[in-house]
């Protein structure tokens, strides 16, 4: 017989905060208590709904639990009464009256959440040919004639051809049920919606002047869409969701490791991103006005694992060695195939992957910053949950992903959180005194500035996300509150409040505030580790291409578009590189979709590109654990960073350390293109 325990684990996410909790604990109490930030308006009555929130299904083995709806208190009797005047799924519960009664996943949505997400994927403006797969030809059909039985369909297609030079064209068959009353209301006269000059996909009566596209980036933690006139190809609209994928594992193998235990997974995978797309889609619509059945195209890109689970697709072997992707190739399917309502005739296109590992993201980003066009050797870095990596000039484009994790997405650290108002995001460290300040999203002055408090307004310091927990390190690197090996120096105890014990380590105090906001040495670890994965994975491919530096950087991404490249490079996230060529791409991946939408051509291009494209497994590397190793001192343990200490000035251990370390130790340099 088991013994019954008296606590029981519970994990948020998109927080991915988890704690400890005393059986019967509600589910509320719970999240207030590890700060996060479920929203009430009703005192707790079970009236708004405001707190709902939603039961992780499975085995969870990231966490090492299974969690389903029976590990929750029975549904109460407010619960009850709201589920009669209001939705509430069964896998939803309100958590101001739901308890613990075992180990749970609970995600905590959007609607939900005080302080919601920003989603910071925004579009990239470019120069693109406007050329798109879908037409629009105005035409005036033959009336039909009683001694001549050609049918409607026939009459318009001899107009097409004869108007608009459009032969032998084929007719989408969802259209033929209207077609003969298009063409009468339009009296005749009716616009057609050619797609790739071959079918008909689309029929108006009348003359029509525009129809949309929608491109959209399927990220592991957000996704992001951009509603695209076709005709202009100006961006009407943009927006973006947290990806509810998230529930399942906040990085891509927790994922695939979900699909693996739980029977059925991949295709609840696929239900919530495509309902996510399809309601983003929406939202798009509705602020901009535009019809649904005005919508003739769609391009998506993702990662290897996004794509297959918007495809509808097993991602299982894809967390097996040899790594083998079900299709690399672009594919086009109807939009209504991924349960997506815009016209019925819309198409969806994917760009193609790249590996199993580097997806039709990183084709997006290759076919928006053209890093093969540049005689200089262009490094490209998608940041995030996962790094995909290329590395490329006129004669070269190697390609390589990093398993990075969530710790740069806010995830996994302490008083970490999503980019949202009120989370730190900027951070400035004085090297004399070791008083901090910071800005965070929702207010445009420094805590140190008069009038911050005010500024704040209702917003509270809730936390710091990403960027600004990459600058935070870096600046405890830069005033020596920790040194070259991560480690936070306790004498500093002595000299600052700041520095406090935390158990058998020490930590940082940035905020000092309800809740404080502290960085420990577990959370210097986590940024360790992640950008020793990225860094190791940039020296396979600088490597393989048989160089030593780089000529410029690109940090593209959500993150990589809003962290200050300084830091980045002080961290050693990123090579050393002359600071004035290091930029942000925003969000290429997204950049590359939309060029995909608008223009035919790119498409073609982008399908012939990936082909030349050398793949670099890291998972099979040999070497991926020694670069790794040596990556995780800051900002390098033995790779001089001449030209950062230009622009920065470093501290003098680490430049001693490195300038007494034989350059390339420990490192085994191939020959250029070998194996």
């Amino acid at each position: 017989m088991t013994e019954k325990r008296s606590e029981v684990l519970v994990v948020f996410t998109p927080s991915g905060k988890r704690g400890r909790f005393p059986l019967g604990t509600p589910l509320i109490s719970a999240a207030r208590q590890l700060g996060v930030d479920i929203d009430s308006v009703c005192g707790g009555r079970g009236i708004c709904g405001r707190c709902k929130v939603q039961v992780g299904e499975g085995e969870f083995a990231k966490y090492g639990i299974r969690s389903n709806a029976g590990h929750l208190s029975p549904l109460s009797e407010p619960e009850q009464r709201f589920a009669e005047k209001h939705e509430l799924p069964a896998d939803c519960r309100l958590s101001c009256h739901t308890e613990l009664a075992g180990d749970v996943v609970i995600d905590v949505p959007a609607a939900s959440q005080v302080h919601h997400q920003v989603v910071r994927k925004d579009y990239q403006a470019r120069d693109v040919e406007v050329n798109p797969v879908v037409h629009l030809h105005y035409v005036e059909v033959e009336k039909p004639k009683l001694h001549e039985p050609d049918g409607d369909l026939q009459r318009l297609r001899e107009a097409l051809a004869e108007e608009w030079q459009l032969a032998d064209l084929e007719c989408d068959f969802q259209l033929m049920p209207g077609l003969q009353a298009s063409l009468r209301e339009g009296k005749w006269r009716v616009t057609a919606a050619v797609r790739d000059r071959r079918e008909i996909v689309a029929v108006w009566p009348g003359f029509k002047g525009a129809v949309y596209g929608v491109a959209t980036d399927v990220g592991s933690t957000t996704i992001a869409s951009h509603l695209c006139d076709l005709g202009s190809g100006e961006v009407l609209a943009s927006a973006g969701v947290m990806n509810p994928q998230i529930r399942f594992g906040e990085d891509l193998m927790s994922r695939v490791s979900y699909v693996m235990l739980n029977p059925g997974g991949d295709k609840e995978l696929t239900r919530v991103v495509r309902e996510a797309i399809g309601q983003l889609i929406q939202s798009l619509l509705d602020e901009s006005g535009v019809a649904a059945r005005d919508v003739l195209e769609l391009t998506f890109v993702g990662n290897p694992i996004m794509h297959h689970l918007l495809l509808g697709m097993s991602p299982e072997q894809l967390g097996i060695s040899p790594f083998a992707l079900a299709t690399d190739a672009a594919t086009t399917v109807r939009a209504s195939d991924l349960g997506i309502q815009v016209n019925p005739g819309a198409r969806a296109y994917v760009l193609p992957c790249i590996a199993g590992h580097v997806g039709a993201d990183t084709a997006g980003v290759l076919l928006a910053e053209e890093p093969d066009t540049y005689d200089a050797v262009s490094l490209v870095v998608d940041v995030g949950t996962n790094a995909e990596i290329l590395l490329a000039n006129r004669e070269r484009i190697l390609a390589a992903s990093s398993p990075t994790g969530p710790a740069f997405e806010g995830a996994q650290i302490s008083c970490g959180q999503r980019a949202a108002p009120g989370a730190i995001e900027r951070v400035r460290i004085d090297p004399d005194s070791l008083e901090p300040r910071f800005k965070v999203i929702g207010c445009d002055l420094w805590s140190d500035d008069p009038g911050f408090r005010d500024a704040l307004g209702p917003l509270e310091v809730s936390g710091i996300c990403g960027s600004g927990i990459i600058e935070a390190v870096a600046e405890m690197y830069l005033a020596g509150v920790i040194d070259t090996d991560g480690g936070i120096d306790g004498a500093l105890v002595e000299r600052s409040a700041r520095v406090v014990p935390e158990g058998r380590t020490y930590a940082y105090v940035l905020h000092d505030g309800d809740p404080p906001v502290h960085i420990v040495q577990n959370d210097v670890r986590a940024v360790q580790l992640a950008k020793a994965a990225l860094y190791a994975g940039v020296r396979l491919l600088t490597d393989r291409m048989g160089v030593q530096t780089v000529d410029r950087i690109r940090l593209a991404g959500a993150f990589g578009s809003h962290i200050d490249v300084k830091y980045a490079m002080v961290l050693g996230l990123i090579p050393d590189c002359d600071l004035s060529r290091v930029s942000a791409a925003g969000n290429a991946a997204g950049t590359g979709a939309v060029m995909a939408l608008v223009d035919r051509h790119a498409r073609a291009a982008i399908e012939a590109k990936v082909r030349e494209v050398e793949k670099v497994e890291t998972a099979v590397q040999a070497e991926f654990q020694d670069y790794f190793v040596l990556a995780i001192a800051i900002p390098h343990k033995t790779d001089p960073f001449a030209e950062l200490s230009k622009s920065v000035k470093l501290p003098r251990s680490a430049a001693c350390e490195r300038s007494e370390e034989p350059r390339g130790r420990g490192r085994r340099r191939r020959k250029p293109g070998a194996e």
